[in-house]
């Protein structure tokens, strides 16, 4: 496995995006507002990687 360094931003945006998938499932389990919004900003952090490094 590669050090953190050397991944490529694909892969940095993948792991945003499926750590936002599993913040919202959980905070919508949960019923947690603070989980859902922490999901929902980290979806939109994703969202803007891949829209500015787009390879």
């Amino acid at each position: 496995m590669k050090p953190p360094r050397e991944w490529g931003m694909r892969s940095r945006i993948v792991g945003l995006t499926s750590g936002s998938v599993v913040l919202i499932a959980g905070g919508a389990l949960a019923d947690s507002m603070w989980l859902i919004g922490v999901g929902a900003w980290t979806l939109i952090a994703a969202g803007l990687l891949e829209m500015i490094y787009r390879p």
